[in-house]
């Protein structure tokens, strides 16, 4: 048997295919079902739940939150936006982000 195994909603399975399973993917802002479409967008999303910007390091924007520990760091260019950054946003902000293939 060759492919990758795809665990999804709880179910884990083969995928002959591997291309099948490499989509790609767009943050959601869950309450309000918004996708988020540019970096002007998901600081809006962001501050409304306590992220403030640090302006250290140029080739980056990044994000922190005062009551955390967390430091969320993301290219400075959108087009550089991958799922792994997304995911990262969605691990730190728990029911408030979600990813989904397009």
């Amino acid at each position: 048997m060759s492919g990758v195994w795809v665990f999804k909603n709880g179910v884990v399975r083969l995928v002959e295919n591997a291309g099948d399973c490499h989509g790609k993917k767009m943050l959601i802002h869950v309450p309000s079902n918004d996708v988020i479409t540019s970096y002007s967008v998901l600081e809006r999303k962001l501050s409304s739940l306590g992220w403030e910007r640090y302006y250290d390091d140029p080739e980056l924007l990044q994000f922190h939150k005062r009551s955390t520990v967390h430091l969320i760091s993301l290219p400075r260019d959108f087009n550089k936006f991958k799922s792994m950054h997304m995911y990262d946003i969605v691990v730190k902000n728990r029911n408030e982000f979600e990813v989904r293939d397009i």
